[in-house]
């Protein structure tokens, strides 16, 4: 034992150290550096000047000033939620799934990462066409000076940041400083340029340096062609972007909370005045038109100099308008602006190469996605995404064999604004549902800043390009689907979660609110399931009849032992997972009682909530009720006796085959969690592993299914439906029982004393017939008849179950026969006129009526010389009257009796072969009728017979003749 506590720590130091390896950032290197150089991109040397004469100083000014709006109402958003908890790797993807759900945090992790990706190429590219230019100028063309040129240097370029991203963060890090620095040279190089006078050449190209009447001039603006404030609006927003690089890194922080949002506003705030610095630098020194024409300027013509029909070919090619290399030629030294778009292009790109592969692996970890938790694997002690680097290489350079990505360049830049519009409405959807769990230590946010910041995004998509917008949400729509339908097993507390149960809540209030009325009645059960896997048919029954569209419970009443509380919540997770597996849409309930008939009470009383509670108990038929103790006889006459009191519909469900599965429980649980394909797959393959004895046998319990496993420390013996009817008694001690009637107990433990031979456990097989006979009401029902035995008013609950059933798929092939009673012959006509006038009134489809005028004759004596001997072991002396028959009970019930003997032989002659028979359960008068009686009564009626439910309503009106 020592030496395992001295291996323990030994595991924990290492484990210790590792962590203590990783290198972390600050909020200066880890944030601050890489949004700088993500938001300052070409776009400040190529386009700022462009944007300036197009709106002017001060439309571009606001048009500056919205995009930083945009940027800060999601940065408030993301610093919000980063805030809220521990942030741990994965950055955007991580942020969003965690606070809207695995669906919406999947599918923007996925198309984030895809968008990084191939914005590597895009910035490559831009790089690579600025030095084509810069080498074609110095006469040193690569090849053509065309495509190819670019497409060269690109993919050599790539190959670089790679090497630089596999080395580690660390070093590319120290990359992105070094870049930093030169990028803030060749801004100051501009910013100097514009301090000193202009020369001749640079005034010709319409450089005059600070100039009150160029200032005035270009403050408002002079739109050409069809461009106006939105079409620059959408040129200029992607220089504003670039604010999630930090927080894609977020697992290689120190302290991501204070470093993300600190470093992200602080970014937004310098490059905000930057560039507000450099539209004013610009608009006050460089003129909008300029021919280029040295004369003018020697003549100090300037009304002639912005004459564009006195330039080359009638045009103007210098000045804001028309020039994009307007701060390379105010440049103190124009080679340092070359570096800084090079220093802005490759930090860009390697910022991409980076997140795109992180963000990627905490996708593949959560495995929300088929076949790509290969990604998932990190290497060395910062866990770098050697395989996700790989994967965004050979998209980059897939990109950048195509070598012009001015068409994918509109879809990037929508891809970025989604995922802005999910962090955004993350922080107001977790606002609005007043999650308790939602408690940001960020508190400069609110729900509604959330909300516009939201619609701006969206707003700024469908500016930039309606089209791709439109893409954008088709791909995040299907990527939602696919993870919606593959139901992820994750549990995150995302605010979606918290939305639901919030939804729930108030409309379970409003129900309480709603008065009841006939036309909305729907028939809400309490199935007496007991552990839900060993009564599938009762499941499939009453799931058929409230189809997802009412209230279905499974009750199990345990009454052999004390549950505590791991073993009762064990026992409630088991159950919930068995009806999730196998689709259906219900509840389960345990309660725990010495007494089967109190522990129905119980339930009746507790399940539910307001509106939302059962109506009807629906159970088996007590197969055994002539061989099983007279005490649970009792307690099975007690339920029905109890239900109706407490005002509840009944119906009692007997099947040929019988309900109770309870022995083939656990390999049940196991089946009900297989796809159809395995399904099928193991029935074809059944025999094969089939012993000669009928077992199949398992190494152990370690290899069997989740639901196995659990099953086989979780007693969940003697649970409800009929209280002996047989059932296999699961004990917490492992051992091996077998319950009065034969039922065998399989409890699976390691040792040999438990049923282990030699190692093995044995489980017995489910044999077809068992598998197909558990199922059936599973699967599409043969053509037929339902046969309706409508033989008390009951408020009609007894007509309209079975009509519900036959509007179900499972028995779209049966139709309804409704048989009625009549005591008279000569009232057989008007008995059937009023029957089908009734249906009709009732809307009720039904393809025959029968009404049957001999109800009153007299049984044949060979059924009523069978029911004798039904009832011979339960007449008795007197001396028990609870348990026993007595022979004044047996006079005083002798019409009764003759009625239902009759009433077999009715059901025999003309429902033998029908595919389901409902019936008006007979009502048992207390203290009149004994439970052995009333017991016997219903054998006769059922005995031999297809599928039969006997119904009780609780004479509540459930159908009416008003629309």
């Amino acid at each position: 034992m020592h030496t395992s506590h001295k291996y323990f720590d030994r595991r924990l130091s290492k484990v210790s150290t590792e962590k203590q390896a990783a290198v972390k950032f600050g909020w200066i290197q880890g944030v601050l550096v890489r949004c700088l150089l993500n938001i300052w991109g070409v776009m400040l040397f190529l386009r700022l000047s462009w944007v300036v004469g197009q709106a002017g100083i001060g439309l571009a000014c606001v048009v500056i000033l919205l995009a930083t709006l945009v940027t800060i109402l999601t940065t408030l958003s993301m610093s919000a939620i980063c805030t809220n908890g521990e942030v741990k790797g994965g950055g955007t993807y991580y942020m969003i799934s965690r606070s809207l759900g695995p669906e919406f945090g999947g599918s923007i992790g996925f198309i984030f990462s895809v968008a990084n990706a191939v914005a590597v190429a895009m910035y490559v590219v831009g790089f690579a066409e600025t030095l084509k230019v810069l080498l074609w100028t110095n006469d040193m063309p690569l090849l053509d000076n065309g495509i190819n040129d670019v497409r060269i240097i690109s993919c050599i370029t790539v190959v670089v940041i790679l090497g630089i991203a596999i080395v580690g963060t660390e070093w590319e890090t120290k990359a992105q400083i070094i870049l930093l620095l030169i990028l803030l040279a060749a801004m100051a190089d501009f910013l100097a340029g514009a301090a000193f006078s202009p020369n001749e050449e640079q005034m010709a190209r319409g450089y005059l340096g600070w100039n009150k009447t160029v200032f005035i001039e270009n403050f408002g603006p002079h739109f050409t062609g069809e461009e106006g404030f939105f079409s620059v609006f959408a040129v200029f927003f992607p220089a504003a972007t670039g604010i999630l690089a930090g927080a894609n890194i977020s697992g290689d922080l120190k302290d991501p909370q204070t470093a993300i949002p600190k470093g992200t506003l602080l970014a937004i705030l310098i490059t905000t005045l930057s560039y507000i610095l450099f539209v004013v630098v610009a608009g006050s020194t460089v003129l909008l038109d300029s021919n280029g024409n040295d004369t003018f300027v020697k003549d100090r013509a300037w009304d002639l100099l912005t004459n564009c029909t006195l330039g080359e070919d009638g045009k103007c090619m210098y000045g804001l308008l028309n020039d994009y290399q307007v701060m390379e030629m105010v440049s103190a030294f124009s080679p340092i602006i070359y570096a800084g778009i090079f220093a802005a292009t490759l930090s860009s790109a390697l910022a991409s190469l980076v997140s795109a592969p992180k963000i990627f692996q905490a996708l593949c970890k959560d495995k929300l996605f088929p076949g790509i938790h290969f990604f998932a694997k990190g290497y060395g002690k910062n866990n770098e995404p050697r395989r996700g680097y790989l994967l965004a290489f050979v998209v980059a350079l897939g990109c950048c064999a195509i070598g012009d990505l001015n068409h994918i360049a509109p879809l990037i830049s929508n891809f970025f604004l989604a995922a802005y519009c999910l962090i955004n409405l993350s922080c107001f959807h977790a606002t609005f549902v007043k999650a308790p769990g939602f408690r940001p230590a960020f508190r400069y946010y609110s729900m509604w800043l959330g909300f516009m910041g939201a619609v701006l995004c969206l707003l700024v998509m469908f500016i930039i390009n309606w089209v791709t917008s439109l893409i954008t949400f088709a791909v995040v729509s299907l990527l939602y689907l696919c993870i919606y339908q593959r139901k992820p097993d994750v549990n995150w507390g995302s605010s979606t979660q918290a939305q639901t149960y919030s939804l729930a809540l108030n409309a379970v209030m409003k129900l309480n609110e709603v008065a009841d009325h006939v036309k909305n009645y729907r028939p809400q059960l309490l199935v007496l399931t007991g552990h839900p896997s060993n009564r599938p048919p009762l499941i499939d029954f009453g799931y058929t009849i409230t189809k997802k569209l009412s209230l279905l419970i499974c009750g199990n009443v345990v009454t052999k032992e004390h549950l505590n509380y791991k073993t009762r919540s064990g026992m409630l997770e088991l159950g919930h997972k068995y009806l999730r597996h196998r689709g259906i849409k219900a509840f389960y309930s345990a309660v725990e009682d010495t007494s089967f008939s109190r522990g129905v009470s119980s339930l009746i009383q507790v399940a539910g909530m307001g509106k939302l509670r059962p109506n009807m108990i629906l159970m088996g038929y007590k197969n055994n009720w002539e061989i099983c103790p007279h005490e649970e006889v009792q307690e099975y006459f007690n339920v029905i006796h109890n239900a109706l009191d407490m005002h509840m519909s009944i119906g009692i469900l007997r099947l040929p085959e019988g309900i109770d599965y309870s022995k083939y429980s656990i390999q049940l649980e196991e089946y009900a969690m297989l796809s159809k394909k395995e399904k099928k797959r193991r029935m074809k393959m059944s025999s094969d592993f089939n012993d000669e004895d009928g077992m199949m046998r398992n190494k152990s319990c370690s290899e069997l299914s989740e639901f196995s496993v659990a099953s086989c420390h979780l007693d969940s013996s003697r649970e409800s439906s009929p209280p002996s009817s047989p059932t296999t008694v699961r004990s917490m001690n492992g051992t091996v029982s077998q319950d009065p009637h034969g039922q065998i107990n399989l409890a699976f433990t390691g040792t040999p004393d438990n049923g282990d031979v030699g190692g093995r456990v044995i489980i017995p097989s489910i044999p077809d017939d068992i598998k197909l006979s558990a199922t059936q009401f599973q699967r599409r029902q043969k053509k037929g008849f339902i046969d309706v035995w409508w033989l008390y008013d009951d408020g009609g609950l007894t007509m309209l179950i079975p009509h519900i059933l036959s509007t179900r798929s499972q028995w779209s092939g049966c139709k309804l026969r409704i048989f009625a009673l009549a005591n008279k012959k000569d009232e057989l006509d008007r008995e059937q006129r009023n029957m089908v006038a009734l249906l009709n009134k009732f809307r009720i489809d039904y393809s025959d009526v029968t009404v049957i005028p001999d109800i009153v004759k007299p049984p044949e004596e060979s059924s009523k010389k069978e029911f004798e001997a039904l009832i011979t072991k339960w007449q008795g002396d007197g001396n028990d009257s609870r348990f026993f028959i007595s022979e004044s009970e047996l006079y005083a019930l002798k019409d009764k009796t003759n009625r239902h003997i009759r009433l077999s032989e009715l059901l025999h002659k003309y429902s033998k072969h029908s595919s389901l028979i409902a019936m008006t359960l007979p009502m048992p008068r207390k203290s009149m009728c004994s439970a052995a009686l009333y017991m016997a009564w219903l054998e006769t009626l059922t005995k031999d017979m297809p599928p039969f439910l006997l119904i009780r309503g609780n004479q509540t009106s459930v159908l009416t003749f008003y629309s």
